[in-house]
C-alpha cells in the first residue's frame, strides 16, 4: 500500500516513515502543502497522513482542495487519516467535515494508527471482512500472514504487497506499472522485471493457476463465480 505522510516535523515523518515501512508499506514524505498537492496530482495514492500545522497553511485547506478536484487528481477520493496535536471537540468536526475519513491526535500509538489505517483502507476496496480469500487462500491484513489449505506461507515483504493488491483488485486487471505504484515510493529504486519476479515466486508458491496474465495488459487473480 502506498501512504503520503504530510507532516513538517522531522522527527514524526521519520518515525512514521520508518515504522510503516518496516510494515511492509510503501512511504512517500513531505513536509509541506506544496509538495503535498505535487505529489497527488502525479501519484495515486492509497490512503494520505495528514498534519494540519503546516508551515504554508493549514493542512485542512489541502484536504478541501483535494475533496473539490475530481479531475485534476489520479484519485480525488483517496481516504485521509487526519494526525494533529488539536484534540479539541470543534477541531476534530472540523477536520471530519472538512472531508477526513478518520482523525487521530498527537502523541498517538502506533498500533492503534495502524489498525483505523487498514480500516479505512478496507472501506476503501469496498469490503467489511477484514479477511481476504479466495478458495483454500486467506490473508490476514492485522498479522500481515497467508495461510493456503489452512497451512501458513512464507512470503517476502513484496510477494505479500503484490498478493494483496491483486486480492483487492478483485479480479480486476492490475498493469505492472499500477502495481509498482502500490509497492515503491519516490526515492526507491527497482528492476525492470521486478513485478515479474514478484509474480513467478508466487505462482511457485501459491500454485501457477492462481494469477493469472493477461498478456500484453497485466495480472489478475479471477474471482472464484467468475
Amino acid at each position: 500500500m502506498r501512504i503520503l505522510v504530510v507532516e513538517d516535523d522531522t522527527g514524526i515523518a521519520l518515525g512514521l516513515s520508518v515504522g510503516l515501512r518496516q510494515r511492509g508499506y510503501a512511504v512517500d514524505l513531505v513536509g509541506n502543502l506544496a509538495d503535498a498537492w505535487s505529489a497527488l496530482c502525479v501519484e495515486p495514492f492509497d490512503l494520505v497522513l495528514l498534519d494540519l500545522g503546516l508551515p504554508d497553511g493549514d493542512g485542512r485547506s489541502l484536504l478541501e482542495r483535494v475533496r473539490s478536484s475530481n479531475a485534476a487528481l489520479p484519485d480525488a477520493h483517496t481516504p485521509v487519516l487526519i494526525m494533529t496535536a488539536r484534540d479539541a471537540v470543534a477541531s476534530r468536526i472540523e477536520g471530519l467535515d472538512s472531508g477526513a475519513d478518520d482523525y487521530v491526535t498527537k502523541p498517538f500509538d502506533a498500533d492503534e494508527l495502524e489498525a483505523r489505517m487498514r480500516a479505512l483502507l478496507r472501506r476503501a476496496a469496498g469490503r467489511a471482512q477484514p479477511l481476504l480469500t479466495r478458495g483454500d487462500l486467506t490473508l490476514n491484513p492485522a498479522t500481515r500472514s497467508v495461510h493456503q489449505a489452512g497451512q501458513p506461507v512464507a512470503l517476502s515483504g513484496r510477494e505479500y504487497a503484490v498478493l494483496l493488491a491483486l486480492l483487492q483488485a478483485r479480479g480486476r486487471v492490475l498493469s505492472r506499472a499500477q502495481i509498482e505504484t502500490t509497492l515503491y515510493s519516490f526515492d526507491q529504486l527497482l528492476d525492470s522485471n521486478a513485478i515479474e519476479v514478484h509474480i513467478h515466486h508466487l505462482r511457485k508458491k501459491l500454485g501457477s493457476p492462481l494469477i493469472q496474465t493477461l498478456r500484453g495488459v497485466g495480472y489478475f487473480v479471477p474471482q472464484e463465480n467468475a
